[in-house]
């Protein structure tokens, strides 16, 4: 396990790289495997052949040097080397010098000791080189008979245009399945990101099925349950619309009667007032249900909507503007109702129980982060997830929906989650609770 944990670090994650090698891995394994077999296997038993010969030619003239009078010798050899392409010098009177070092190549390791064989054990010779060529040198009657043998007698002719034609027919055919690779794996990269889109609350109007046929079913498929949910969200929206106007008919109907009421004004206020907080929790209640589903996404400036949010909030509570920490600019994606409603929650808790209340925007390559924080009394960090339930008033400590409808914080992370995000809370180093919404950019 903890191998294949170590392994899976220096894996690709991506689809096309996974692809990749599985595609390059068993084609670097054949060349590997064909060329160690050429080197290891052919071109050895080619090369010790090839030498055979020249030492069996090398073991003839060496005898034929031995047995023919000396008068003889220079037109045998000018015969010779014209016959063989072979270059031979004689020098009358040497003798054969030890080699200084033993071969190291596998070549000349061969020919050592297939000449060995060939002239016998009691006549000594040496190989050497002259450019690419192979220089013998070996005793005979009365001196040095030298023999220059030209490289394609001895061994194969260039065999690196052997693992040249290879490995380039390797990279054309690994180059032409990268460019299909490519073509495969593009419509799943783009089904990819229209799902992530229509996640985020965001308008995706150019994607179309294409590709391969799984690929195609799975993007229809996911068109198919576009389609419903937004089919379900319209039917949602436009139920809950009209029965938010025949709600507040009566409502309305109830407001104008007091209105022209002659009674005891005190009594006629407190009626008003039941009834507005009757609308509020009304509003409170539909935009819960319906999640600002019908909304379209647009770019946005967040610095420019927390900063006139935030001052709505603090005029409506009668409370001095709060400090807000962010960049000049911000610009999202998302939707600027449904965003503004968020932060008028969250910043209407802040006042609601905090004297001093302070915003900060921040922003990394992955996602915007707004933090609201408050000098209140906070409550348990037990109870955070307990605050986000619909409905749900905290008596302990800090009570985020008093006088409200136990949906303000509900609805803030409904629609945070319906931008791809979320909220969560901590403390505050203020004291009190801080909120942070994370968007995905």
């Amino acid at each position: 396990m903890k191998v294949g944990r170590f392994i899976k670090q220096f894996l690709p994650r991506g689809l096309f790289g996974r692809s990749f090698i599985i595609i390059v891995a068993p084609v670097a394994l054949v060349l590997g495997v064909f060329t160690y077999y050429f080197f290891e296997h052919d071109l050895d038993t080619t090369t010790r052949l090839l030498a055979r010969d020249v030492a069996a030619d090398v073991a003839l003239l060496a005898s034929l040097e031995d047995s023919t009078p000396a008068l003889e010798r220079d037109g045998l050899r000018a015969l010779t080397a014209r016959r063989l392409n072979y270059a031979l010098t004689f020098h009358d009177g040497a003798h054969v010098a030890p080699p200084s070092k033993p071969p190291t190549s596998t070549i000349d390791k061969a020919l050592d000791e297939i000449i060995e064989t060939r002239i016998g054990a009691g006549r000594h010779f040496v190989t050497g080189r002259i450019g690419e060529d192979f220089d013998i040198k070996v005793d005979v009657k009365d001196g040095v008979l030298e023999i220059v043998v030209p490289r394609d007698r001895v061994t194969v002719s260039q065999p690196d245009i052997f693992i040249l034609w290879m490995v380039g027919s390797a990279l054309i055919l690994l180059g032409i399945a990268i460019l299909f690779l490519k073509n495969q794996v593009r419509p799943i990269e783009r089904l990819a990101r229209a799902a992530d889109a229509f996640g985020k609350g965001r308008p995706v109007a150019d994607f179309k099925p294409y590709g391969a046929s799984e690929v195609r079913r799975a993007a229809q498929a996911f068109l198919t349950m576009r389609e419903r949910i937004e089919r379900h969200v319209g039917q949602r929206t436009e139920m809950l619309a009209g029965v938010s106007h025949d709600l507040k008919t009566p409502l309305t109907r109830m407001k104008l009667a007091l209105a022209m009421m002659d009674a005891n004004p005190a009594d006629i206020a407190a009626f008003q007032a039941d009834i507005s907080e009757m609308e509020h929790m009304l509003d409170d209640y539909l935009a819960f249900a319906r999640g600002e589903g019908g909304e379209e996404a647009e770019t946005i400036d967040l610095v420019e909507l927390v900063r006139d949010t935030t001052a709505a909030a603090a005029k409506a509570r009668q409370a001095g503007d709060f400090p807000v920490t962010a960049p000049e600019v911000m610009p999202f994606n998302g939707k600027r109702a449904a965003l503004r409603r968020v932060l008028a929650n969250l910043a209407d808790n802040a006042l609601k129980h905090g004297r001093h209340v302070a915003v900060t925007l921040s922003r990394d390559e992955r996602a915007v982060a707004i933090m609201v924080e408050d000098d209140g009394p906070g409550i348990p960090e037990n109870r955070y997830e307990e605050a986000f339930r619909p409905f749900t008033r905290l008596d302990e400590g800090r009570n985020l929906q008093t006088g409200g409808s136990g949906l303000g914080l509900a609805i803030a992370r409904d629609i945070a989650r319906a931008h791809g995000g979320d909220i969560v809370l901590s403390r505050s180093a203020m004291g009190g609770l801080k909120a942070t919404i994370r968007l995905p950019v």
